[in-house]
């Protein structure tokens, strides 16, 4: 209600400013340089919502002005909608205040979310539980790239030559080349999403999961060589992860490349990592693959038999090729190291003589097979007093829950959703009830 308030006369409305954007901020009407250069632009990146209002009014005032188009590719995006799929607006008060997100959980870990988990075009329903799981892989990357750090010692020789390398650096080696190619094709056809899930597997499962664990044997033993050479690899691999990285999560990873030792003045000039053909190591790749599920299976037939962590057993791997024992005699330490092997003995599958006996597990993969001797590992004594408490547990379960189904007042009365989870419950002691039995069984002479 002032009184000294008029309305602007040259004011350009929302729709008619934005459609001399492509060209107004590079100076036109005048000639110039910059004007030459960018325009027309390569892409725009808008919502689908404003076709009509936003992009159609470029496109036209592009042509009429200039004689151009004023972009070659349009990116249409969807809406970031709320939880139960609306709209966000004003009137609804359903909106989400980014500033808020960002001194929640970083301006990094909001741009990731939005970037993942969709495919082009479609609308997306705003998940703060996704957010928290861009913000603890921002963390995972953060606490790796300290972990390397803090390895690095000033006066190290950091020149990375891809030389003197073991089986598990050519394995990381022949996966950064892969994803490296899969994140570029990605970025050129505009698949956005795909490409940063790529990136954040390789740097969670394949990195960080993997490899800096099988570094450790290395890192933390006598052999100062071979300490120096998975130093050049962890570092060589970190700062490509970077810059891949880069185009999702800008704040980060420029702030961890700050700190490498290596590097230029910001990470947003490196060069694009390329694919390397000397990096290719298909076979070394597929003998770790190997290795990797191995372990994994290793430990989780352990915690099928709750074998105490600090248990170590013996295990003889079992080699398809003979030509392949050498790799794999490379690699047997990452079994002491991952899967608490006491000892690991190599042999050849044709020149061994151990038969499949009652108390081994023999866990077949592509290049080997591993055999664990179930005698090492399982007290039996304790495990059939579990196994027995275990069935008393479930039987008490499914007389409760027999009970309360059988009872017309609760079937009719409760709601059906609650009436159903119960029927789910009985169903699935039902199910423990006989798998535990059958477990008692298979031991009880033992």
């Amino acid at each position: 209600e002032g009184e000294h308030v008029t309305q602007d006369e040259d004011t350009l409305d929302t729709w008619f400013s934005s459609a001399l954007w492509p060209f107004a901020t590079l100076g036109w009407p005048d000639e110039n340089e910059e004007l030459d250069y960018f325009f027309p632009t390569d892409i725009l990146v808008t919502g689908y919502d404003i076709i009509f209002f936003w992009v159609i009014r470029m496109i036209f005032s592009s042509i009429y002005n200039t004689g151009k188009v004023p972009f070659h590719h349009v990116l249409f995006t969807g809406l970031i909608r709320d939880p139960q799929g609306r709209k966000m607006s004003k009137s609804l008060g359903n909106g989400v205040d980014p500033i808020d997100v960002v001194n929640e959980y970083g301006a990094d870990a909001l741009r990731f979310t939005l970037i993942t988990g969709n495919s082009p075009g479609n609308d997306m329903r705003y998940d703060e539980k996704r957010i928290l799981a861009s913000r603890n892989f921002a963390n995972k990357l953060w606490n790796a790239s300290r972990f390397v750090l803090m390895n690095i010692e000033e006066g190290d020789d950091l020149d990375f030559k891809g030389v003197n390398l073991e089986l598990e650096d050519k394995w990381i080696l022949k996966r950064l080349n892969d994803v490296i190619v899969d994140v570029s094709k990605n970025l050129d056809k505009y698949e956005i999403g795909l490409a940063a899930d790529r990136i954040e597997d390789f740097i969670w499962n394949e990195y960080c999961d993997w490899y800096i664990e099988f570094a450790k044997i290395r890192l933390y033993g006598d052999d100062e060589e071979a300490k120096a050479n998975v130093k050049k690899v962890l570092l060589y691999v970190l700062k490509n992860m970077l810059v891949l990285l880069h185009p999702f999560m800008p704040f980060i990873t420029e702030e961890i490349y700050s700190s490498l030792p290596n590097k230029k003045d910001l990470l947003i000039v490196e060069d694009w990592p390329e694919f390397r053909k000397e990096f290719d190591f298909v076979n070394e790749e597929s003998n770790v693959n190997s290795v990797i599920e191995a372990i994994t299976a290793i430990r989780n037939q352990r915690a099928t038999l709750n074998v105490p962590a600090k248990t170590c057993q013996k295990l003889t791997i079992l080699v398809e090729n003979k030509e392949n024992i050498p790799l794999i005699e490379e690699i047997k330490d990452q079994f002491v190291n991952l899967a608490k092997a006491s000892e690991v003995e190599v042999l050849a599958k044709e020149d061994s003589e151990i038969k499949d006996e009652e108390g081994i597990v023999r866990l077949v993969f592509n290049e080997f097979s591993v055999l664990m001797s179930l005698d090492e590992l399982v007290d039996y004594e304790k495990e059939r007093a579990r196994l027995k408490d275990e069935i008393k547990r479930l039987e008490a379960e499914i007389k409760r829950a027999s009970g309360k189904l059988s009872n017309k007042g609760f079937v009719e009365k409760a709601p059906e959703k609650v009436v159903n989870e119960e029927r789910e419950k009985l169903a699935g002691y039902e199910d423990l009830l006989e798998k535990t039995k059958a477990s008692l069984e298979e031991i009880k002479d033992k």
